[in-house]
């Protein structure tokens, strides 16, 4: 810093950032996290209820909920290394988060919703372990986190979604993969003292997807480079958040190229991507209901939505007005992250601080003596 900036502070009121107005017992993130795994919950119960998906343009809204998932993702996570400071604990809270309660999830899937949607689908609950692609291999093929089964081939042809019973576990891959991003960026030191290497990747990565919305090229995968690129967008807000700032002209700016480039592009991201970063984290800290919820209910509305929603389907739901599909989806949802929350989650995340991962690894204690 300059001395000028160290005699004369900026005035926090007259030039907010978001580092002077994110306070990290009062925001807005969980309220936001909630709002987006709901508004994935009604595309996919829409999509699975009536066969199309909500867009705008050619913008998938879920798509845009994922990708500020993976906005907020990035800026916790970041946080969250550079607080602990060790690669041992970030990977062990890491694991904690998601693990748990997928793996209840997928065997949840596998010996409960899975014979429940067949027997209501008139099939018999035990046809689903029978065949190739059954539910067995369901629960096998998908434990290490990468989803390489997504549809249950056992379930009758009628099933709503064609047998998938699970389509939006997908991201939960390419999340660990981010979160194995920032432990090395933080072994690399570049987290604390190259954090101009974020924006370096964050350039490559916004001209990778522009080159690609002109036609230039084709990028070999599809969702890696667009998760990656939404994930630093928060990373990079937590490392720079001295010098954004939060002001109602620039999330105008913002909100007009984020809609301009939905509206007019293919892809949003090359042109919109940075403004809709923008509008995540202005969020963050200027959403009302600023106060941490007794429960957090928005990773489990995310992974049980949809095999939820195929069962109240499967059981006759769909013959009601969208809107009343809609609701009872919901329902049964927050039911079931609520019981998530209680029964894993919350149990799961009291174990962050035990004791062999806060104890000094053998050695570590000679040495400090």
């Amino acid at each position: 810093m300059t001395a000028t900036a160290r005699t004369s502070p900026p005035d926090p009121a007259a030039r907010p950032t978001l580092a002077s107005t994110f306070d990290p017992r009062a925001n807005s993130l969980a309220v936001l996290r909630l709002l987006l795994a709901t508004t994935v919950a009604l595309v996919h119960a829409t999509e699975l209820a009536r066969g199309w998906r909500p867009e705008i343009a050619s913008t998938e809204i879920g798509a845009v909920a994922v990708d500020g998932f993976f906005v907020v993702s990035g800026f916790l996570v970041t946080a969250s290394f550079v607080r602990l400071g060790s690669l041992r604990r970030y990977a062990w809270h890491r694991a904690l988060r998601i693990l748990p309660a997928f793996y209840v999830c997928l065997v949840l899937t596998t010996f409960v919703l899975a014979p429940a949607i067949s027997a209501l689908q008139g099939a018999g609950p035990l046809a689903v372990y029978r065949g190739e692609g059954s539910a067995l291999d369901y629960l096998v093929h998908n434990a290490g986190l990468m989803i390489r089964q997504f549809t249950i081939d056992t379930l009758p042809p009628t099933t709503p979604g064609g047998g998938n019973v699970n389509g939006a576990l997908w991201t939960l891959f390419y999340e660990a993969l981010c979160y194995g991003l920032v432990a090395v960026l933080g072994l690399l030191a570049v987290l604390r003292r190259r954090r101009w290497l974020v924006l370096a990747a964050l350039a490559v990565l916004q001209a990778a997807l522009l080159a690609q919305e002109l036609g230039l090229f084709t990028l070999p995968v599809e969702n890696l480079p667009r998760l990656v690129f939404v994930f630093l967008l928060g990373a990079a807000a937590h490392l720079w958040a001295d010098r954004i700032r939060i002001s109602r002209p620039l999330l105008l700016l913002a909100l007009a190229t984020f809609v301009a480039s939905v509206l007019l592009l293919e892809d949003y991201r090359a042109v919109g991507g940075v403004a809709f970063g923008y509008v995540v984290v202005h969020a963050v800290v200027r959403l009302p209901l600023r106060q941490e919820p007794a429960y957090d209910l928005s990773y489990g509305t995310y992974i049980f939505h949809w095999p939820l929603s195929v069962l109240a389907l499967s059981a006759g739901v769909g013959v009601l007005p969208l809107p009343l599909v809609l609701l009872v989806c919901l329902g049964t949802t927050g039911v079931a992250a609520l019981l998530s929350w209680r029964l894993v989650e919350a149990p799961a995340l009291r174990l962050k601080s035990a004791t062999w991962v806060t104890r000094p690894l053998p050695g570590r204690e000679r040495q400090r003596a």
